[in-house]
């Protein structure tokens, strides 16, 4: 698949890459791509959930009425779970809620992924650019010229880029992450992949496994 590079503005520079059919081109595999958000979503996750079950409330340990005569059910705790301020029965406790997948499946999911957006045709292919400092500014104007700007958009650098990092960190709508930080929950969730072209290589690399 033959994509036009354009600049920071949108204008086509006369160049095209060629994407490969084995990272954009496959039969996306939907149950690879829903375990791996699956297990995204997951891994986010704090687990610190905690209440408290009969043996840590705080209460009197004396039987709380007789046993016999009473014409009620027996009662033994005030900390029972059926009584008001008495523990909670089964209550969450802290625990991990993230699970395995293999790398295989992993790279499967991007994979399809990357192609559900290039069937979309919403890929779009910039040349290499940086910031000399950093400016949410000059990022916008980027979006702009790319007509992205007020869409969910994710772009994604070669190699970490501090000042364009930094420029669009105050833009809710935006992301920038590094080719290694793409992931399949971050590609469905963006309207737009922005690629910049330095960073086609290290995907297609890592992903043609």
């Amino acid at each position: 698949m033959e994509i036009a590079v354009v600049d920071i503005k949108g204008k086509e520079t006369g160049r095209k890459v060629n994407l490969s059919d084995a990272v954009f081109g496959i039969e996306p595999n939907n149950h690879a791509v829903y375990l791996d958000v699956k297990q995204y979503l997951a891994n986010q996750r704090q687990g610190t959930h905690k209440a408290k079950e009969r043996a840590e409330i705080a209460g009197s340990t004396r039987k709380i009425k007789k046993q016999k005569g009473t014409g009620t059910a027996r009662a033994g705790s005030i900390k029972s779970p059926i009584f008001k301020g008495g523990g909670r029965v089964f209550g969450p406790r802290p625990r991990n809620y993230g699970f395995k997948l293999n790398k295989n499946l992993k790279r499967l999911a991007r994979k399809s992924a990357l192609s559900l957006k290039a069937q979309d045709k919403a890929i779009i292919i910039v040349e290499d650019f940086q910031f000399d400092t950093p400016k949410t500014k000059n990022f916008i104007d980027v979006l702009k010229g790319l007509g992205v700007e007020g869409k969910k958009s994710l772009i994604v650098l070669g190699d970490s880029n501090k000042n364009v990092y930094l420029s669009s960190r105050n833009l809710k709508g935006s992301e920038v992450v590094s080719s290694s930080e793409l992931s399949t929950y971050k590609i469905l969730n963006a309207n737009n992949l922005v690629f910049v072209e330095g960073s086609l290589e290290g995907i297609e690399l890592n992903l043609s496994k």
